[in-house]
């Protein structure tokens, strides 16, 4: 029998396999893009693949460096700091509304996303753990239903994932489950104060995961990291 070829990637689903592999932290803070490589290791052309990277990089995920190329986005201490700011002053009130307005079926969409945490932390797959935490707080804008402050709580996730990957001290910095739980328990009850000192100090919790001091990331080489 015939095998039918797999079809290559096009521009935008290689930016989406780079992208997810960012956000799971297989590929690092300052992992080189080498254009020959990905196109070795997913079979498409240079053209392709300069696609991709300049779709990442209008994402902030990827920067190019004169005469070097592209890597994998590294937010300074400062702009880590800036990041969590931001996320303080926005997603407490983005809980608060997201409580008065959640329905049954908000419910246990979230819980399917903690369901999904936890099955990845069981696995090992921390980085796969730490995307979908991020994913539970951009699934709390939504139900806030606030378009504006959903597209900036989705831009700083995607900040905060390549922070975490710099600055993760502990497994803290992975939204503890009893957080998360305890934010869906006032959901449920439409609990909006409750719901926003909740995620209050929850991200008081995150920041003092993280160890903000001046650091470099050691990347594998781009074949090992996407092969993992």
């Amino acid at each position: 029998m015939t095998e039918i070829p797999i079809p290559a990637p096009t521009a935008h689903q290689l930016f989406e396999k780079l992208e997810l592999a960012i956000h799971e932290h297989q590929l690092a803070p300052g992992t080189k893009l080498g254009e020959d490589d990905i196109g070795d290791i997913y079979g498409v052309s240079r053209t392709t693949v300069r696609a991709a990277l300049q779709t990442l990089s209008h994402q902030r995920l990827v920067e190019h460096k004169r005469n070097r190329g592209a890597f994998v986005a590294q937010p300074s201490v400062r702009e880590a700091r800036e990041v969590f700011e931001a996320r303080a002053l926005i997603e407490p009130r983005t809980a608060y509304s997201a409580a008065e307005r959640a329905s049954p079926e908000d419910i246990l969409k979230l819980q399917a996303h903690i369901d999904a945490e936890h099955e990845a932390l069981a696995d090992g797959n921390h980085g796969r753990a730490l995307y979908l935490s991020g994913q539970f707080h951009i699934e709390i804008a939504k139900i806030a239903d606030q378009q504006t402050i959903e597209t900036f709580i989705t831009q700083l996730m995607s900040r905060s994932s390549l922070i975490v990957a710099l600055y993760w001290q502990r497994r803290a910095a992975m939204c503890e489950s009893h957080a998360h739980d305890a934010l869906i328990s006032a959901f449920a009850d439409h609990d909006g104060p409750r719901a926003e000192e909740l995620m209050k100090n929850h991200l008081v919790d995150l920041v003092t995961s993280l160890d903000l001091r001046n650091k470099v990331s050691a990347p594998l080489s781009l074949k090992d990291a996407l092969s993992r």
